[in-house]
């Protein structure tokens, strides 16, 4: 999920909007400042009202701020990267690169996001209390009202045990901690989503020939998210299964065709696009060090008339954008973190931060097809997909070929 604007930093946490969020704020300040408020507090200008919907929904999104922010916190504390959080249509997300590596880990990760919600409801209880007692306007102790019961909501909505939500996760780490086996638990989460997603779809569609068409539609569409994520969970498990003992230097393109970050994208073209077929060209250094990276894609995008001109390091992407890793980590753990960066590669480098391998799609496309062959043992000998040479003699890793 993109952020398409951008917060900043909580706790070190880079937060962002997708603007798909202002559609919930729309629905809550128009919908509370038309209907609900007007009904409940009759009286007030329609200004009064607007600003009240408009108040509640900025209060609500921080709530949910604070939801995913547990997540986020907790998993730190477990030894897991989180890439951002992202405010969205649905909710919230936090993006984890990573597993936990204990039931026990999986469960407070979990579980904190629901006592979060219930905190921030206890909260906006107390306000109202103390708005109503202090002889606060009713409109004003109806928006803390408002903002505790959705809290409550929220806990009790993402505790129901099917993934991706909350509850699906606290249900794995039990199963996990029962069975013994992640996946099997994974698995069985996932299903339960999917199976939770179809039967809202189902009520939604029956809402919809009842009469009640938005909250319907409203229905439908969570349900269809949580069958979406479910089912890519399941799939996730299973793919963890089969990449299970392998590490990143097992996969790795280890011999790259690359390039230096002064030379421009005709020289590119003429002495190694128009002889290998490649789709991804990193650029190193004097000393080896990774500097950034260049695929088909980004240099069909320079016009031709520039490309004389136009140095690789212009339109590369930036070496702290790209996933690194090193030949020992395990590869489903940088698959994880391999999955929003912008290129869909990751550079393997070594201690001194000199490239050594490559890992794009194609490399794991491969290794998936050919999981079910491993008779225990990762493949032994050559490693990755197919090699070429370097079109420059270094003393360098060299490249291999890959979609763009």
């Amino acid at each position: 999920m993109d952020s398409s604007i951008r917060l900043g930093r909580i706790a070190g946490v880079p937060v962002g909007l997708n603007i798909s969020v202002l559609v919930i704020v729309a629905i809550l300040v128009f919908g509370l400042a038309f209907g609900r408020f007007p009904a409940v507090f009759p009286g007030s200008p329609t200004a009064v009202y607007l600003l009240a919907g408009l108040v509640t929904a900025v209060l609500f999104l921080l709530s949910l701020l604070a939801h995913e922010l547990a997540h986020a916190v907790v998993a730190r504390r477990h030894g897991i990267d989180v890439r951002r959080i992202t405010l969205w249509l649905l909710g919230g997300i936090a993006e984890l690169r990573g597993e936990p590596r204990s039931p026990g880990a999986d469960l407070k990760i979990a579980v904190v996001g629901p006592l979060t919600s219930l905190v921030c409801a206890v909260v906006f209880a107390g306000v109202a209390l103390l708005a109503a007692a202090g002889g606060g306007s009713p409109l004003l102790v109806g928006v803390f009202a408002y903002l505790a019961g959705v809290n409550v909501l929220l806990a009790v909505f993402n505790l129901i045990p099917a993934a991706p939500l909350d509850g699906g996760r606290v249900l794995r780490a039990a199963l996990w901690a029962r069975w013994g086996d992640r996946t099997r638990a994974a698995v069985t989460a996932a299903r339960a989503g999917r199976g939770f997603g179809y039967a809202l779809i189902a009520i939604g569609f029956l809402q919809v020939v009842m009469g009640r068409g938005f909250d319907g539609l409203w229905l439908a569409l969570i349900g269809l998210f949580l069958v979406n994520a479910a089912s890519a969970e399941e799939q996730q498990a299973r793919l963890g299964t089969a990449l299970h003992g392998l590490r990143v230097g097992d996969v790795m393109s280890d011999r790259l065709v690359v390039a230096d970050p002064e030379e421009r994208v005709s020289t590119l073209i003429e002495q190694a696009v128009l002889r290998h077929r490649l789709s991804t060209y990193p650029l190193v250094d004097p000393y080896g060090r990774f500097a950034g990276l260049v695929t088909l894609n980004r240099i069909r995008a320079v016009p031709a008339e520039a490309r004389p001109v136009t140095r690789l390091r212009d339109i590369a992407c930036p070496a702290e954008e790209v996933p690194a890793a090193r030949p020992e980590e395990p590869l489903t753990e940088l698959l994880t973190r391999m999955g929003g960066s912008a290129d869909g590669r990751a550079v393997v480098i070594d201690p001194g931060g000199r490239l050594v391998g490559l890992l794009t799609p194609s490399d794991v496309s491969r290794i998936v097809q050919t999981a079910g062959l491993r008779a225990g043992d990762p493949y032994p000998g050559p490693r990755g997909a197919d090699l070429a040479a370097p079109y420059e003699e270094r003393d360098r890793p060299g490249g291999h070929r890959d979609a763009a």
